[in-house]
């Protein structure tokens, strides 16, 4: 038997530009990821059969939403392990044991999170050799946040999401999020995006030049103005009361404000420590927020433990 531990990080977009829909259903992206510091733990051992069993386990509050997590094949972590041994033909099963602690249906890649640490845990307790590289080619076919989640720091992502480059950047961010009591559905705000789109022309999006030179420049105040988001119509079409939220952070001197991803998450850039916590008593007594995190990024991706 073989045990190998992965430590994974949620991802944030500080900006998420969204294209046309293409003919496959998917829409092309623009987006910045960073990792930040919210992780979940994967642990795989091996097991003499060919079965691959997951089960899930949180210390968090949210057993409605963790409800929601798989505990079947359709679990991106198990997808993941079945994908590394179908590539590999490597003979065994795998116990996969996931610790939350992101978000679920948050807008921060939980599951995304799960199916690469899963790659590299099992890809380790297998013993079956591949490079980073070679995971990150598997990665891309399970999901368009995984290779980011492999990469970790800051990228820029297109295609889908999952063609990631290196993006040039320094310093680290002060984040504040605000967890909704509900999750929203990723594929339910790009359908809502695609309504509110119907007959007007999308444009082919774009990573805006500030960002990437706020980024470069390391200026906490520059980045939280360049902050965006196209889904952020769409969340708060299905969801009208994360606009308080957002309005809360605001009111609090937040640097900038936005959606995560899909939502319903909203973050929070925050100038230092202290802002942050300024930050986040305001937004505890938030009537749509049900809890209050404060982190920090970018960090590393996937990684052993």
């Amino acid at each position: 038997m073989s045990i190998a531990n992965v430590r994974v990080p949620a991802k944030i977009n500080l900006c998420l530009g969204v294209g046309p829909v293409r003919d496959d259903g998917f829409h092309p992206l623009a987006t910045v990821y960073q990792a930040v510091g919210l992780h979940d733990e994967v642990r795989a051992t091996t097991r003499a059969d060919d079965e691959i069993n997951v089960v899930v386990h949180t210390e968090l509050d949210v057993t409605a939403e963790l409800a929601a997590v798989p505990e079947d094949d359709t679990n991106l972590a198990v997808k993941a392990a079945r994908l590394l041994r179908d590539h590999t033909g490597v003979v065994g099963g795998m116990d996969l044991a996931i610790r939350k602690v992101i978000p679920v249906a948050g807008g921060m890649a939980g599951g995304s999170a799960d199916a690469a640490a899963s790659l590299v845990a099992c890809n380790d307790a297998w013993g079956t050799g591949l490079t980073r590289a070679d995971l990150e080619r598997l990665a891309a076919e399970l999901g368009s946040d995984v290779p980011f989640l492999l990469h970790g720091g800051n990228a820029v992502g297109g295609g889908r999401g999952e063609t990631i480059s290196p993006v040039l950047a320094r310093g680290s961010y002060h984040w504040v999020f605000a967890i909704a009591a509900e999750g929203l559905s990723t594929a339910a705000v790009y359908a809502e995006f695609d309504r509110l789109n119907s007959g007007s022309t999308v444009s082919e999006p774009v990573v805006p030049d500030a960002l990437l030179a706020a980024l470069r420049a390391g200026d906490p105040e520059a980045l939280g103005e360049a902050l965006s988001n196209d889904l952020t119509e769409a969340a708060l079409s299905l969801r009208p009361e994360l606009q308080d939220t957002l309005e809360v952070g605001i009111e609090a001197g937040a640097l900038g404000a936005i959606l995560s991803g899909s939502g319903p998450t909203a973050m929070f850039l925050a100038s230092d420590e202290q802002h942050s916590l300024d930050i986040a008593f305001a937004l505890s007594s938030a009537a749509s927020c049900a809890d209050v995190v404060q982190s920090h990024g970018p960090v590393p991706g996937a990684r052993l433990t």
